[in-house]
Protein backbone atom coordinates (compact mmCIF):
# COMPACT_ATOMS: atom_id res chain seq x y z
CA UNK A 1 0.00 0.00 0.00
CA UNK A 2 1.38 3.39 -1.02
CA UNK A 3 1.90 6.12 1.56
CA UNK A 4 -0.38 9.13 1.16
CA UNK A 5 1.73 12.25 0.70
CA UNK A 6 0.40 15.78 1.09
CA UNK A 7 0.86 17.90 -2.04
CA UNK A 8 0.87 21.14 -0.03
CA UNK A 9 4.10 22.24 1.59
CA UNK A 10 4.37 23.27 5.22
CA UNK A 11 5.66 26.83 5.56
CA UNK A 12 4.16 27.44 9.00
CA UNK A 13 6.91 25.36 10.61
CA UNK A 14 9.32 28.11 9.46
CA UNK A 15 7.16 31.19 10.08
CA UNK A 16 3.43 30.76 10.83
CA UNK A 17 0.71 32.74 9.01
CA UNK A 18 2.58 33.39 5.77
CA UNK A 19 2.84 37.03 4.69
CA UNK A 20 0.90 38.04 7.84
CA UNK A 21 3.48 36.39 10.08
CA UNK A 22 4.50 38.42 13.13
CA UNK A 23 7.42 36.01 13.65
CA UNK A 24 8.68 36.75 10.13
CA UNK A 25 8.54 40.49 10.69
CA UNK A 26 10.32 40.13 14.02
CA UNK A 27 13.00 37.99 12.33
CA UNK A 28 13.40 40.63 9.60
CA UNK A 29 13.74 43.41 12.20
CA UNK A 30 16.32 41.42 14.15
CA UNK A 31 18.32 40.61 11.01
CA UNK A 32 18.28 44.24 9.87
CA UNK A 33 19.50 45.34 13.30
CA UNK A 34 22.34 42.81 13.14
CA UNK A 35 23.33 43.98 9.65
CA UNK A 36 23.44 47.61 10.82
CA UNK A 37 25.49 46.54 13.84
CA UNK A 38 27.97 44.67 11.64
CA UNK A 39 28.40 47.65 9.34
CA UNK A 40 28.90 50.03 12.27
CA UNK A 41 31.37 47.64 13.87
CA UNK A 42 33.40 47.47 10.68
CA UNK A 43 33.49 51.28 10.44
CA UNK A 44 34.98 51.36 13.95
CA UNK A 45 37.80 49.01 12.91
CA UNK A 46 40.16 51.61 11.49
CA UNK A 47 43.36 49.53 11.65
CA UNK A 48 42.86 45.80 11.17
CA UNK A 49 46.46 45.11 12.19
CA UNK A 50 45.65 46.32 15.72
CA UNK A 51 42.12 44.90 15.96
CA UNK A 52 42.45 41.47 14.41
CA UNK A 53 40.36 39.69 17.04
CA UNK A 54 37.43 42.06 16.56
CA UNK A 55 37.72 41.60 12.79
CA UNK A 56 37.72 37.80 13.17
CA UNK A 57 34.59 37.95 15.35
CA UNK A 58 32.91 40.19 12.78
CA UNK A 59 33.54 37.70 9.98
CA UNK A 60 32.15 34.90 12.15
CA UNK A 61 29.04 36.99 12.89
CA UNK A 62 28.63 37.79 9.18
CA UNK A 63 28.47 34.07 8.45
CA UNK A 64 25.62 33.71 10.92
CA UNK A 65 23.72 36.70 9.56
CA UNK A 66 24.17 35.37 6.02
CA UNK A 67 22.01 32.37 6.87
CA UNK A 68 19.28 34.68 8.20
CA UNK A 69 19.30 36.86 5.09
CA UNK A 70 19.05 33.77 2.88
CA UNK A 71 16.27 32.36 5.09
CA UNK A 72 14.18 35.51 4.66
CA UNK A 73 14.68 35.65 0.90
CA UNK A 74 13.87 31.97 0.47
CA UNK A 75 10.74 32.07 2.61
CA UNK A 76 9.32 35.13 0.90
CA UNK A 77 10.13 33.54 -2.46
CA UNK A 78 7.99 30.58 -1.40
CA UNK A 79 5.11 32.90 -0.50
CA UNK A 80 5.12 34.70 -3.85
CA UNK A 81 5.39 31.39 -5.73
CA UNK A 82 2.47 29.67 -4.03
CA UNK A 83 0.17 32.67 -4.57
CA UNK A 84 1.08 35.20 -7.25
CA UNK A 85 -1.71 37.48 -5.97
CA UNK A 86 -0.29 37.75 -2.43
CA UNK A 87 0.39 41.50 -2.45
CA UNK A 88 1.88 41.55 1.05
CA UNK A 89 4.36 38.87 0.00
CA UNK A 90 5.25 40.92 -3.08
CA UNK A 91 5.91 43.92 -0.82
CA UNK A 92 8.01 41.76 1.47
CA UNK A 93 10.11 40.64 -1.49
CA UNK A 94 11.31 44.25 -1.71
CA UNK A 95 12.38 44.01 1.92
CA UNK A 96 14.26 40.78 1.17
CA UNK A 97 16.16 42.51 -1.66
CA UNK A 98 16.98 45.42 0.66
CA UNK A 99 18.43 43.05 3.27
CA UNK A 100 20.42 41.22 0.60
CA UNK A 101 21.81 44.56 -0.56
CA UNK A 102 22.72 45.51 3.02
CA UNK A 103 24.50 42.19 3.46
CA UNK A 104 26.47 42.73 0.26
CA UNK A 105 27.48 46.07 1.73
CA UNK A 106 28.78 44.30 4.85
CA UNK A 107 30.79 41.92 2.66
CA UNK A 108 32.22 44.87 0.76
CA UNK A 109 33.30 46.44 4.07
CA UNK A 110 34.94 43.14 5.02
CA UNK A 111 36.74 43.17 1.66
CA UNK A 112 37.97 46.69 2.44
CA UNK A 113 39.51 45.51 5.72
CA UNK A 114 41.04 42.44 4.06
CA UNK A 115 42.81 44.74 1.61
CA UNK A 116 44.56 46.45 4.57
CA UNK A 117 46.37 43.19 5.28
CA UNK A 118 49.19 41.78 3.23
CA UNK A 119 48.59 38.34 1.75
CA UNK A 120 50.69 36.46 4.33
CA UNK A 121 48.83 38.11 7.24
CA UNK A 122 45.43 37.29 5.75
CA UNK A 123 46.42 33.71 4.96
CA UNK A 124 47.62 33.23 8.56
CA UNK A 125 44.27 34.48 9.92
CA UNK A 126 42.46 32.06 7.61
CA UNK A 127 44.72 29.17 8.60
CA UNK A 128 44.23 29.78 12.33
CA UNK A 129 40.52 30.71 12.39
CA UNK A 130 38.73 29.97 9.12
CA UNK A 131 40.09 26.74 7.69
CA UNK A 132 36.56 25.53 6.87
CA UNK A 133 35.86 28.56 4.66
CA UNK A 134 39.38 29.21 3.40
CA UNK A 135 38.46 28.88 -0.27
CA UNK A 136 35.59 31.38 0.00
CA UNK A 137 37.59 34.00 1.92
CA UNK A 138 40.63 33.78 -0.36
CA UNK A 139 38.29 34.07 -3.32
CA UNK A 140 36.74 37.24 -1.84
CA UNK A 141 40.17 38.80 -1.39
CA UNK A 142 41.12 38.02 -4.99
CA UNK A 143 37.87 39.37 -6.42
CA UNK A 144 38.04 42.52 -4.29
CA UNK A 145 41.24 43.50 -6.11
CA UNK A 146 39.28 43.61 -9.37
CA UNK A 147 36.52 45.91 -8.12
CA UNK A 148 36.00 49.61 -7.42
CA UNK A 149 36.77 51.24 -4.10
CA UNK A 150 34.61 49.92 -1.23
CA UNK A 151 32.69 53.23 -1.11
CA UNK A 152 31.86 53.02 -4.81
CA UNK A 153 30.95 49.33 -4.60
CA UNK A 154 28.58 50.03 -1.69
CA UNK A 155 26.91 52.82 -3.62
CA UNK A 156 26.49 50.58 -6.65
CA UNK A 157 25.07 47.83 -4.45
CA UNK A 158 22.57 50.22 -2.87
CA UNK A 159 21.44 51.43 -6.29
CA UNK A 160 20.80 47.89 -7.52
CA UNK A 161 17.63 47.51 -5.43
CA UNK A 162 15.65 50.19 -7.23
CA UNK A 163 17.76 50.29 -10.37
CA UNK A 164 19.18 47.01 -11.62
CA UNK A 165 16.79 44.69 -9.76
CA UNK A 166 13.98 47.17 -10.43
CA UNK A 167 14.08 46.33 -14.14
CA UNK A 168 13.67 42.63 -13.32
CA UNK A 169 10.72 43.50 -11.08
CA UNK A 170 9.19 45.54 -13.90
CA UNK A 171 9.61 42.62 -16.30
CA UNK A 172 7.83 40.27 -13.87
CA UNK A 173 5.01 42.77 -13.26
CA UNK A 174 4.44 43.18 -17.01
CA UNK A 175 4.41 39.43 -17.61
CA UNK A 176 1.98 38.85 -14.74
CA UNK A 177 -0.42 41.38 -16.27
CA UNK A 178 -0.49 39.71 -19.70
CA UNK A 179 -3.39 37.45 -20.73
CA UNK A 180 -3.89 35.32 -23.84
CA UNK A 181 -7.37 34.38 -25.05
CA UNK A 182 -7.20 30.83 -26.36
CA UNK A 183 -9.94 28.77 -27.94
CA UNK A 184 -9.82 24.96 -27.77
CA UNK A 185 -12.60 22.42 -28.37
CA UNK A 186 -15.01 25.27 -29.06
CA UNK A 187 -14.39 26.86 -25.67
CA UNK A 188 -12.55 30.17 -25.19
CA UNK A 189 -10.58 30.85 -22.03
CA UNK A 190 -8.28 33.58 -20.81
CA UNK A 191 -4.84 32.22 -19.93
CA UNK A 192 -1.81 33.61 -18.15
CA UNK A 193 1.37 33.42 -20.22
CA UNK A 194 2.50 30.47 -18.07
CA UNK A 195 -0.69 28.55 -18.84
CA UNK A 196 -0.48 29.49 -22.53
CA UNK A 197 3.10 28.23 -22.71
CA UNK A 198 1.88 24.77 -21.67
CA UNK A 199 -0.22 24.68 -24.87
CA UNK A 200 3.02 24.68 -26.88
CA UNK A 201 3.57 21.08 -25.72
CA UNK A 202 0.10 19.89 -26.83
CA UNK A 203 -0.02 16.65 -28.80
CA UNK A 204 -2.18 18.28 -31.51
CA UNK A 205 -0.04 20.26 -33.95
CA UNK A 206 -2.91 22.58 -34.84
CA UNK A 207 -3.22 23.51 -31.16
CA UNK A 208 0.56 24.03 -30.89
CA UNK A 209 0.68 26.18 -34.01
CA UNK A 210 -2.29 28.28 -32.92
CA UNK A 211 -0.82 28.69 -29.44
CA UNK A 212 2.57 29.69 -30.88
CA UNK A 213 1.01 32.29 -33.16
CA UNK A 214 -0.93 33.81 -30.25
CA UNK A 215 2.19 33.52 -28.08
CA UNK A 216 4.35 35.43 -30.58
CA UNK A 217 1.55 37.97 -31.12
CA UNK A 218 1.31 39.00 -27.46
CA UNK A 219 5.08 39.32 -27.09
CA UNK A 220 5.10 41.36 -30.32
CA UNK A 221 2.44 43.69 -28.91
CA UNK A 222 4.60 44.27 -25.82
CA UNK A 223 8.03 44.06 -27.47
CA UNK A 224 8.94 47.72 -26.95
CA UNK A 225 8.29 47.43 -23.21
CA UNK A 226 10.48 44.34 -22.93
CA UNK A 227 13.16 45.87 -25.13
CA UNK A 228 13.24 48.68 -22.58
CA UNK A 229 13.63 46.34 -19.60
CA UNK A 230 16.37 44.19 -21.14
CA UNK A 231 18.28 47.20 -22.52
CA UNK A 232 18.37 49.04 -19.21
CA UNK A 233 19.07 45.92 -17.18
CA UNK A 234 22.05 45.18 -19.43
CA UNK A 235 23.05 48.85 -19.43
CA UNK A 236 23.31 48.91 -15.64
CA UNK A 237 25.44 45.77 -15.66
CA UNK A 238 27.72 47.03 -18.46
CA UNK A 239 28.07 50.44 -16.82
CA UNK A 240 29.31 48.80 -13.64
CA UNK A 241 31.66 46.54 -15.61
CA UNK A 242 33.11 49.57 -17.42
CA UNK A 243 33.80 51.41 -14.16
CA UNK A 244 35.54 48.30 -12.82
CA UNK A 245 37.64 48.09 -15.96
CA UNK A 246 36.11 44.81 -17.11
CA UNK A 247 35.95 44.47 -20.90
CA UNK A 248 34.91 40.79 -21.12
CA UNK A 249 31.18 40.34 -20.42
CA UNK A 250 31.85 36.72 -19.40
CA UNK A 251 34.28 37.66 -16.62
CA UNK A 252 31.63 37.85 -13.89
CA UNK A 253 29.54 34.78 -14.88
CA UNK A 254 32.70 32.66 -15.19
CA UNK A 255 33.94 33.82 -11.77
CA UNK A 256 30.54 33.23 -10.17
CA UNK A 257 30.50 29.70 -11.62
CA UNK A 258 34.13 29.13 -10.59
CA UNK A 259 35.14 27.89 -14.00
CA UNK A 260 37.72 28.94 -16.56
CA UNK A 261 37.15 30.25 -20.05
CA UNK A 262 39.09 27.22 -21.32
CA UNK A 263 36.53 24.87 -19.74
CA UNK A 264 33.60 26.82 -21.21
CA UNK A 265 35.19 26.80 -24.67
CA UNK A 266 36.02 23.09 -24.46
CA UNK A 267 32.40 22.32 -23.58
CA UNK A 268 30.79 24.41 -26.35
CA UNK A 269 33.38 23.39 -28.97
CA UNK A 270 32.80 19.70 -28.27
CA UNK A 271 29.03 20.15 -28.40
CA UNK A 272 29.27 22.04 -31.71
CA UNK A 273 31.42 19.33 -33.27
CA UNK A 274 28.82 16.72 -32.29
CA UNK A 275 25.63 18.52 -33.35
CA UNK A 276 25.46 16.70 -36.69
CA UNK A 277 24.92 13.47 -34.72
CA UNK A 278 21.63 14.86 -33.37
CA UNK A 279 20.19 16.12 -36.65
CA UNK A 280 18.98 12.64 -37.74
CA UNK A 281 16.90 12.54 -34.54
CA UNK A 282 15.24 15.88 -35.41
CA UNK A 283 14.60 14.68 -38.97
CA UNK A 284 13.15 11.37 -37.78
CA UNK A 285 10.95 13.09 -35.23
CA UNK A 286 9.53 15.27 -38.02
CA UNK A 287 8.75 12.14 -40.05
CA UNK A 288 7.18 10.52 -37.01
CA UNK A 289 4.93 13.57 -36.54
CA UNK A 290 4.02 13.51 -40.23
CA UNK A 291 5.64 16.83 -41.20
CA UNK A 292 8.51 17.78 -43.49
CA UNK A 293 10.51 19.76 -40.95
CA UNK A 294 10.17 20.60 -37.27
CA UNK A 295 9.16 24.12 -36.30
CA UNK A 296 10.20 25.67 -32.98
CA UNK A 297 6.93 24.53 -31.41
CA UNK A 298 7.44 20.93 -32.62
CA UNK A 299 10.86 20.30 -31.06
CA UNK A 300 9.43 19.30 -27.68
CA UNK A 301 6.06 18.03 -28.90
CA UNK A 302 5.05 14.64 -27.46
CA UNK A 303 5.32 11.80 -29.99
CA UNK A 304 2.71 9.52 -28.46
CA UNK A 305 0.13 9.11 -25.77
CA UNK A 306 1.37 5.81 -24.32
CA UNK A 307 2.35 7.42 -21.02
CA UNK A 308 -0.61 7.42 -18.67
CA UNK A 309 -1.22 9.80 -15.80
CA UNK A 310 1.06 8.94 -12.87
CA UNK A 311 -0.46 9.53 -9.41
CA UNK A 312 1.64 11.73 -7.12
CA UNK A 313 2.07 8.96 -4.53
CA UNK A 314 3.33 6.57 -7.22
CA UNK A 315 5.80 9.19 -8.46
CA UNK A 316 7.07 9.76 -4.91
CA UNK A 317 7.54 6.03 -4.24
CA UNK A 318 9.27 5.52 -7.61
CA UNK A 319 11.72 8.34 -6.92
CA UNK A 320 12.51 7.01 -3.44
CA UNK A 321 13.00 3.49 -4.81
CA UNK A 322 15.29 4.53 -7.67
CA UNK A 323 17.35 6.92 -5.54
CA UNK A 324 17.89 4.02 -3.14
CA UNK A 325 19.62 1.94 -5.81
CA UNK A 326 22.39 4.53 -6.02
CA UNK A 327 22.30 6.06 -2.56
CA UNK A 328 20.25 4.77 0.40
CA UNK A 329 20.99 8.03 2.22
CA UNK A 330 19.53 10.03 -0.64
CA UNK A 331 16.43 7.84 -0.60
CA UNK A 332 16.00 8.29 3.17
CA UNK A 333 16.30 12.05 2.82
CA UNK A 334 13.70 12.08 0.05
CA UNK A 335 11.27 10.01 2.11
CA UNK A 336 11.72 12.49 4.97
CA UNK A 337 11.12 15.47 2.65
CA UNK A 338 7.80 13.97 1.50
CA UNK A 339 6.71 13.05 5.02
CA UNK A 340 7.58 16.46 6.47
CA UNK A 341 5.70 18.23 3.65
CA UNK A 342 8.68 20.01 2.15
CA UNK A 343 7.16 19.72 -1.35
CA UNK A 344 4.51 21.99 -2.89
CA UNK A 345 3.06 20.13 -5.88
CA UNK A 346 -0.69 20.81 -5.96
CA UNK A 347 -2.21 21.59 -9.36
CA UNK A 348 -4.18 24.80 -8.85
CA UNK A 349 -4.54 28.29 -10.33
CA UNK A 350 -2.70 31.26 -8.87
CA UNK A 351 0.71 29.60 -8.55
CA UNK A 352 3.67 30.97 -10.46
CA UNK A 353 4.84 28.78 -13.36
CA UNK A 354 7.97 26.64 -13.23
CA UNK A 355 9.74 24.67 -10.53
CA UNK A 356 12.50 25.36 -8.03
CA UNK A 357 14.18 24.23 -4.83
CA UNK A 358 15.09 26.78 -2.19
CA UNK A 359 17.25 26.45 0.90
CA UNK A 360 16.35 27.82 4.33
CA UNK A 361 19.78 27.64 6.00
CA UNK A 362 18.80 29.07 9.40
CA UNK A 363 16.22 26.27 9.74
CA UNK A 364 18.43 23.64 8.10
CA UNK A 365 15.57 22.78 5.72
CA UNK A 366 14.66 23.04 2.04
CA UNK A 367 11.43 23.45 0.08
CA UNK A 368 10.58 22.16 -3.39
CA UNK A 369 8.04 23.93 -5.60
CA UNK A 370 6.31 22.67 -8.75
CA UNK A 371 2.86 22.01 -10.21
CA UNK A 372 2.25 18.28 -10.57
CA UNK A 373 -0.24 17.11 -13.20
CA UNK A 374 0.83 13.47 -13.52
CA UNK A 375 3.06 13.44 -16.60
CA UNK A 376 6.35 11.58 -16.93
CA UNK A 377 7.97 15.00 -17.34
CA UNK A 378 6.50 16.04 -13.97
CA UNK A 379 8.12 13.00 -12.35
CA UNK A 380 11.49 14.01 -13.83
CA UNK A 381 11.04 17.59 -12.60
CA UNK A 382 10.18 16.38 -9.11
CA UNK A 383 13.29 14.18 -9.05
CA UNK A 384 15.37 17.09 -10.37
CA UNK A 385 14.30 19.48 -7.61
CA UNK A 386 14.74 16.81 -4.93
CA UNK A 387 18.31 16.39 -6.20
CA UNK A 388 18.85 20.08 -5.43
CA UNK A 389 17.32 19.56 -1.99
CA UNK A 390 19.64 16.64 -1.20
CA UNK A 391 22.65 18.70 -2.23
CA UNK A 392 21.72 21.39 0.30
CA UNK A 393 20.91 18.76 2.93
CA UNK A 394 24.35 17.09 2.89
CA UNK A 395 25.96 20.51 3.39
CA UNK A 396 23.66 21.71 6.19
CA UNK A 397 26.25 21.24 8.97
CA UNK A 398 28.97 23.19 7.16
CA UNK A 399 29.79 26.88 7.81
CA UNK A 400 27.50 29.16 5.81
CA UNK A 401 30.28 30.50 3.60
CA UNK A 402 31.33 26.94 2.72
CA UNK A 403 27.79 26.21 1.49
CA UNK A 404 28.05 28.84 -1.22
CA UNK A 405 28.15 26.71 -4.37
CA UNK A 406 27.67 28.00 -7.90
CA UNK A 407 24.77 27.43 -10.26
CA UNK A 408 26.67 25.09 -12.60
CA UNK A 409 27.47 22.54 -9.88
CA UNK A 410 24.02 23.06 -8.34
CA UNK A 411 22.58 21.75 -11.61
CA UNK A 412 24.82 18.69 -11.36
CA UNK A 413 23.09 17.16 -8.34
CA UNK A 414 19.63 17.87 -9.71
CA UNK A 415 20.30 16.52 -13.19
CA UNK A 416 21.98 13.42 -11.73
CA UNK A 417 18.81 12.73 -9.73
CA UNK A 418 16.70 13.26 -12.84
CA UNK A 419 18.87 10.84 -14.85
CA UNK A 420 18.40 8.11 -12.26
CA UNK A 421 14.62 8.32 -12.52
CA UNK A 422 14.34 8.81 -16.30
CA UNK A 423 16.66 5.87 -17.02
CA UNK A 424 14.69 3.66 -14.64
CA UNK A 425 11.45 4.69 -16.37
CA UNK A 426 12.85 3.60 -19.75
CA UNK A 427 14.00 0.24 -18.37
CA UNK A 428 10.64 -0.40 -16.70
CA UNK A 429 8.46 0.70 -19.64
CA UNK A 430 5.42 -1.55 -20.04
CA UNK A 431 5.44 -1.42 -23.86
CA UNK A 432 7.66 -0.52 -26.80
CA UNK A 433 5.53 2.56 -27.43
CA UNK A 434 5.94 3.78 -23.87
CA UNK A 435 9.68 3.09 -24.03
CA UNK A 436 9.95 5.14 -27.22
CA UNK A 437 8.05 8.04 -25.67
CA UNK A 438 10.38 8.03 -22.65
CA UNK A 439 13.57 7.83 -24.73
CA UNK A 440 12.34 10.70 -26.89
CA UNK A 441 11.60 12.72 -23.76
CA UNK A 442 15.20 12.14 -22.60
CA UNK A 443 16.49 13.25 -26.00
CA UNK A 444 14.35 16.37 -25.81
CA UNK A 445 16.26 17.41 -22.70
CA UNK A 446 19.56 16.82 -24.50
CA UNK A 447 18.44 19.00 -27.41
CA UNK A 448 17.43 21.69 -24.93
CA UNK A 449 20.90 21.71 -23.36
CA UNK A 450 22.87 21.41 -26.59
CA UNK A 451 20.81 23.67 -28.87
CA UNK A 452 18.22 25.77 -27.02
CA UNK A 453 20.64 26.87 -24.31
CA UNK A 454 23.43 27.30 -26.85
CA UNK A 455 21.11 29.71 -28.70
CA UNK A 456 20.57 31.62 -25.44
CA UNK A 457 24.32 31.81 -24.87
CA UNK A 458 25.05 32.99 -28.43
CA UNK A 459 22.28 35.60 -28.24
CA UNK A 460 23.28 36.94 -24.86
CA UNK A 461 27.01 37.25 -25.58
CA UNK A 462 26.29 39.05 -28.87
CA UNK A 463 23.58 41.25 -27.33
CA UNK A 464 25.92 42.45 -24.58
CA UNK A 465 28.66 43.28 -27.07
CA UNK A 466 26.23 45.30 -29.21
CA UNK A 467 24.67 46.92 -26.14
CA UNK A 468 28.05 48.51 -25.39
CA UNK A 469 27.45 50.64 -28.50
CA UNK A 470 23.93 51.75 -27.51
CA UNK A 471 20.29 50.73 -27.19
CA UNK A 472 18.92 47.95 -29.39
CA UNK A 473 15.43 48.08 -30.87
CA UNK A 474 12.99 45.20 -30.52
CA UNK A 475 13.63 44.39 -34.16
CA UNK A 476 17.39 44.28 -33.53
CA UNK A 477 16.80 41.85 -30.67
CA UNK A 478 14.51 39.68 -32.81
CA UNK A 479 17.14 39.45 -35.55
CA UNK A 480 19.88 38.60 -33.05
CA UNK A 481 17.72 35.89 -31.54
CA UNK A 482 16.76 34.21 -34.82
CA UNK A 483 20.40 34.33 -35.95
CA UNK A 484 21.46 32.59 -32.71
CA UNK A 485 18.69 29.98 -33.00
CA UNK A 486 19.56 29.15 -36.60
CA UNK A 487 23.20 28.66 -35.66
CA UNK A 488 22.46 26.64 -32.54
CA UNK A 489 19.94 24.37 -34.31
CA UNK A 490 22.13 24.07 -37.44
CA UNK A 491 19.29 25.67 -39.48
CA UNK A 492 17.28 22.49 -38.98
CA UNK A 493 13.93 24.16 -38.13
CA UNK A 494 11.26 25.60 -40.42
CA UNK A 495 10.20 28.33 -37.96
CA UNK A 496 12.01 30.05 -35.09
CA UNK A 497 10.99 32.10 -32.04
CA UNK A 498 12.04 35.75 -32.62
CA UNK A 499 10.69 36.99 -29.27
CA UNK A 500 12.33 34.32 -27.15
CA UNK A 501 14.51 37.09 -25.65
CA UNK A 502 11.31 38.59 -24.22
CA UNK A 503 9.43 35.39 -23.39
CA UNK A 504 12.30 33.71 -21.50
CA UNK A 505 12.54 35.09 -17.98
CA UNK A 506 16.16 33.95 -17.65
CA UNK A 507 17.35 36.90 -19.76
CA UNK A 508 15.77 39.25 -17.19
CA UNK A 509 17.06 37.59 -14.01
CA UNK A 510 19.42 39.84 -12.05
CA UNK A 511 20.54 37.45 -9.33
CA UNK A 512 22.98 35.68 -11.67
CA UNK A 513 24.30 37.03 -15.00
CA UNK A 514 24.22 34.71 -18.03
CA UNK A 515 21.63 32.30 -16.67
CA UNK A 516 22.30 29.80 -19.47
CA UNK A 517 25.59 27.90 -19.85
CA UNK A 518 25.59 26.59 -16.23
CA UNK A 519 22.60 24.41 -17.17
CA UNK A 520 24.50 22.72 -19.99
CA UNK A 521 27.59 22.33 -17.81
CA UNK A 522 25.50 20.74 -15.04
CA UNK A 523 23.81 18.40 -17.50
CA UNK A 524 27.06 17.10 -19.01
CA UNK A 525 28.92 17.04 -15.69
CA UNK A 526 26.08 15.04 -14.15
CA UNK A 527 26.34 12.56 -17.03
CA UNK A 528 29.99 12.09 -16.08
CA UNK A 529 29.01 11.60 -12.43
CA UNK A 530 26.28 9.15 -13.51
CA UNK A 531 28.73 7.09 -15.58
CA UNK A 532 31.07 7.09 -12.57
CA UNK A 533 28.22 5.90 -10.33
CA UNK A 534 27.43 3.00 -12.66
CA UNK A 535 31.09 1.95 -12.54
CA UNK A 536 31.49 2.35 -8.76
CA UNK A 537 28.32 0.58 -7.64
CA UNK A 538 27.78 0.48 -3.86
CA UNK A 539 31.00 2.35 -3.13
CA UNK A 540 29.73 5.41 -4.99
CA UNK A 541 27.51 6.89 -2.26
CA UNK A 542 30.13 8.27 0.14
CA UNK A 543 32.24 9.63 -2.72
CA UNK A 544 29.19 11.39 -4.14
CA UNK A 545 28.43 13.04 -0.82
CA UNK A 546 32.04 14.24 -0.58
CA UNK A 547 31.82 15.66 -4.10
CA UNK A 548 28.66 17.59 -3.16
CA UNK A 549 30.23 18.86 0.06
CA UNK A 550 33.26 20.12 -1.90
CA UNK A 551 31.17 22.17 -4.35
CA UNK A 552 31.41 25.29 -2.19
CA UNK A 553 35.15 24.96 -1.62
CA UNK A 554 36.69 24.34 -5.06
CA UNK A 555 36.58 25.56 -8.61
CA UNK A 556 35.01 23.11 -11.05
CA UNK A 557 38.32 22.05 -12.56
CA UNK A 558 39.65 21.05 -9.11
CA UNK A 559 36.36 19.32 -8.26
CA UNK A 560 36.44 17.21 -11.44
CA UNK A 561 40.11 16.34 -11.03
CA UNK A 562 39.71 15.29 -7.39
CA UNK A 563 36.49 13.29 -7.65
CA UNK A 564 36.39 12.08 -11.27
CA UNK A 565 40.07 12.31 -12.25
CA UNK A 566 39.27 14.26 -15.42
CA UNK A 567 40.46 17.50 -17.04
CA UNK A 568 37.52 19.73 -17.96
CA UNK A 569 39.63 21.92 -20.25
CA UNK A 570 40.10 18.98 -22.63
CA UNK A 571 37.47 17.57 -24.99
CA UNK A 572 37.72 13.97 -23.69
CA UNK A 573 35.36 14.35 -20.72
CA UNK A 574 32.76 16.27 -22.69
CA UNK A 575 32.91 13.80 -25.57
CA UNK A 576 32.27 10.81 -23.31
CA UNK A 577 29.25 12.57 -21.77
CA UNK A 578 27.84 13.48 -25.19
CA UNK A 579 28.34 9.90 -26.40
CA UNK A 580 25.90 8.73 -23.71
CA UNK A 581 23.20 10.94 -25.24
CA UNK A 582 24.09 9.77 -28.77
CA UNK A 583 23.35 6.21 -27.58
CA UNK A 584 19.75 7.34 -27.02
CA UNK A 585 19.69 8.86 -30.53
CA UNK A 586 20.77 5.56 -32.02
CA UNK A 587 18.17 3.66 -30.01
CA UNK A 588 15.45 6.09 -31.08
CA UNK A 589 16.44 5.78 -34.75
CA UNK A 590 16.45 1.99 -34.51
CA UNK A 591 13.01 1.88 -32.88
CA UNK A 592 11.48 4.22 -35.50
CA UNK A 593 13.18 3.01 -38.68
CA UNK A 594 9.97 1.41 -39.96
Amino acid sequence: MQTKYNQLWDLDSIFPDGSESKELRSFITETKRELIGLEQGLVQITEVHNEKQKFIETIEAAGQVASKVREIGAFIGCLTAQNAADKKAIQLSGTAKELASMFQGVLTSIDEKIMQLDESEWNLIIEEHFEGVAFYLKERAQRAKDKLSPTEEKLAQKLTTSGYHGWADMYNALVNSMKITFKENGKAEELSVGQAENKLANSDRNVRKDAFEKWEKIWTENEDLFATTINHLAGFRLGLYEKRGWTNVLKEPLEINRMSKATLQAMWNTITKNKSRFLPYLERKAQYLGIDQLAWYDVHAPIGSASSTIPYEEAAETIIEQFGKFSPKMAEFTKMAFKKNWVEAEYRPGKRPGAFCTTLPASGETRVFMTYSGSASNVSTLAHELGHAYHAYVMRDMPNFAQSYAMNVAETASTFAELIVSDAAVQQAKSEEEKLVLIESKLGRGIAFFMNIHARFLFETRFYEKRKEGLLSANDLNELMVEAQKEAYCESLSEYHPHFWAAKQHFHITGVPFYNFPYTFGYLFSLGVYAHALEQGASFEDGYIELLRDTGSMNVEELAQKHLNVDLTKADFWQKAIDLVVNDVEQFLEMTKS
